[in-house]
């Protein structure tokens, strides 16, 4: 799969690119509504011979065009996209960057630019799609803004218990720990992936000895609590327990959020490595113990009821 980082304006020449069929749109987590999308762009694409591709953006408009607003959190950064649209057969992805510049563009103008410039002949978006300054274009007024340069089609929305499957659905579901129902939503499990590195050693002290992750600060993380999961480190895959929390037990300032694995039978040294961890299932919120000894009992009974649902998932 080519990977093509855009911003506007592009060099790159319609001439030069091969005939493609599109799917376009944020794709935040690539859940299944999403997967719907992409997965018409990969048919239609087989079907008449051409290339397929992802068009998407980066970062979120709102980082542009509101300013004041917080850090936003992504359910999948750009290299997580590429991953899993790689996995569903996409020969190319178009990574453009979202800035002021680009926001100020006309529907006509970002389709000019970016769909008959980039040799797109058939584009694939959700019903609900928009482009242009202010979201001013309308994928129901598609035929005004193709210039009969080329096909598109809408794809309706998916639902789950009869809601609309959408990134916000999946944001309220991490945030309230109700893991099953995100990997209903996704098709997938959540995944997050960090690289280890040196902690307070507590968890040695305690008996279970954790990997602790540093996160992209733009990745979205799930309710604080403990967590079965699922880990892989390079070609193994080992059962766990994970952390996301300020260790209210032994600190009482911490700000930040700590994301920490104990990794079942595994005992080796992870420092520098990338792990990539899917979250399963919220066994408990993080509470202060009022000493070691108790904390130490309840890990022990989350570490049985862990592994219980390990082996029976």
């Amino acid at each position: 799969m080519k990977t093509i980082e855009l911003s506007y304006p592009h060099t790159l020449h319609k001439e030069d690119l091969p005939e493609t069929v599109s799917a376009i749109g944020f794709f935040d987590g690539i859940h299944k509504g999403h997967q719907k999308v992409i997965q018409q762009a990969i048919d239609k694409a087989a079907q008449n011979n051409m290339e397929s591709a992802v068009i998407t953006f980066f970062p979120h408009p709102s980082v542009v065009l509101k300013k004041d607003a917080a850090h936003v959190k992504y359910l999948t950064l750009p290299s997580e996209k590429q991953e899993i649209v790689e996995e569903m057969g996409v020969d190319r992805v178009y990574i453009i960057r979202f800035n002021e510049e680009l926001s100020k563009l006309s529907p006509q103008e970002f389709i000019d630019h970016f769909i008959i410039g980039l040799n797109i002949q058939h584009l694939v978006a959700g019903f609900d799609y928009s482009f242009g300054h202010k979201g001013k274009g309308q994928m129901a007024d598609m035929q005004h803004y193709a210039r009969d340069a080329f096909t598109w089609e809408t794809v309706d929305k998916v639902t789950l218990k009869e809601e609309k499957i959408s990134s916000t659905r999946i944001r309220q579901a991490l945030a309230a720990g109700e893991m099953e129902e995100a990997e209903q939503l996704l098709g997938r499990p959540y995944t997050i992936s960090g690289v280890v590195v040196k902690g307070a050693s507590r968890g040695r002290e305690l008996g279970y000895p954790t990997a602790n992750l540093a996160i992209p600060k733009e990745t979205l993380l799930p309710k604080q609590g403990v967590y079965a999961a699922r880990v892989y480190r390079k070609d193994r895959v080992y059962g766990g327990m994970a952390n996301i929390g300020t260790n209210p037990t032994f600190t009482e300032d911490q700000v930040d959020m700590s994301v920490e694995v104990y990794l079942f039978d595994f005992d080796d040294n992870l420092y520098g490595e990338e792990l990539m961890m899917e979250w399963l299932s919220h066994t408990r919120d993080e509470i202060k113990f009022d000493s070691k000894e108790a904390l130490i009992e309840r890990m022990q009974q989350d570490d049985q009821e862990i592994r219980a649902y390990l082996e029976n998932r």
